[in-house]
């Protein structure tokens, strides 16, 4: 890639939240970027956004659970752009309920969006991406690909599909020693608007489940993802706490959700009973990136520096623990 190419970026669920976060990142380094999410509004003042930080963009209203119009858009962002460098798989939506609680047109929702979102998204992107051996599809996940948790089984559902989705489609990237990179950043709890326009049926509003994190730390995750040859990114510690632990103890994290899980996900104010919801149509108006939770976040950024540099960490910790007992045996 020459220096003076301006790298051409694909985000679906651009309008809001943290591809809304991710778009402004892209845009600092002069990206020009195909923006995707239904919602016109929202997408017009991410391109707002996009300009003014320096970057172009293209607006594409796209549901990215149809097939025909993810393609549709890829193909108008390289008529514009030319060829994509990297696509990030964002878009999502939820159902706050128990399971019995869904419809089944709800969790089918809920997946198509969610899952077959991403496999339409990462589709569209192969197509493209193969012939020139050259591009990276960025699955943007959560530690909930990895441990499910009461009251969001739709959501958990489709990001555990994602997971399956990616190692698949990665050996075989492998197989045919491809130039094509598929990375996936696993997200923790963040400050976004979702909890204001997905569907619920909890009593009291619902929450992230703390700590919480500002959806551009997550943004920051994803531009480092694409620049990498990292497999997965995790960002925060409580997102390591959560897919290790259940690795090694799930029985326990199925007795401790069930006694935390419902109240940590709800706050102190009642829910308003059929509210507006984003599941089937696009709420009007912009959302922006963050949420109402903004005195509540932690930074994540010494989390997610920590993140990236892991292996000089592991490495100093390494040549410390080998001095030590040199230094140890010296004495004895």
């Amino acid at each position: 890639m020459s220096p003076t190419h301006r790298e051409v970026v694909v985000i679906t669920g651009a309008s809001a939240g943290v591809g809304r976060a991710t778009a402004r990142a892209f845009a600092r380094e002069g990206a020009r970027i195909g923006l995707l999410a239904r919602g016109r509004e929202g997408l017009e003042a991410a391109r707002r956004d996009v300009e003014a930080l320096g970057g172009e963009a293209l607006v594409l209203p796209t549901d990215v659970a149809d097939a025909a119009q993810v393609e549709a858009a890829a193909q108008a962002v390289e008529d514009a752009f030319g060829p994509i460098d990297v696509w990030v798989n964002n878009a999502m939506t939820s159902v706050f309920a128990e399971f019995l609680d869904i419809e089944p047109e709800e969790f089918e929702r809920v997946t198509a969006v969610c899952y077959h979102g991403q496999v339409n998204g990462t589709r569209a992107a192969l197509k493209r991406m193969l012939p020139r051996d050259r591009g990276v599809i960025v699955l943007v996940g959560s530690a909930l690909a990895y441990r499910g948790i009461p009251l969001q089984s739709a959501y958990c559902g489709a990001k555990h599909a994602v997971e399956g989705l990616f190692d698949s489609v990665r050996s075989e990237l492998l197989h045919h020693r491809s130039g094509v990179h598929i990375t996936m950043v696993q997200l923790p709890a963040m400050d976004t608007p979702q909890f204001n326009w997905v569907r619920s049926r909890l009593p009291r509003k619902a929450q992230p489940v703390p700590p919480i994190y500002p959806p551009e730390v997550a943004a920051d995750a994803v531009v480092f993802a694409a620049r990498s040859r990292r497999r997965e990114v995790f960002v925060g510690a409580s997102s390591a706490k959560a897919i290790w632990g259940n690795k090694l103890a799930p029985q326990i994290a199925d007795r401790y959700l069930a006694r935390s899980g419902y109240e940590s996900q709800m706050r102190d104010e009642p829910e308003i009973p059929n509210r507006p919801d984003n599941l089937f149509s696009p709420l009007p108006g912009d959302h922006g990136a963050r949420g109402v939770f903004g005195d509540r976040t932690r930074s994540g950024r010494a989390e997610l520096w920590a993140s990236k540099h892991r292996n000089w960490l592991l490495a100093g910790a390494a040549f410390g623990g080998t001095l030590a007992t040199m230094l140890s045996n010296g004495r004895s």
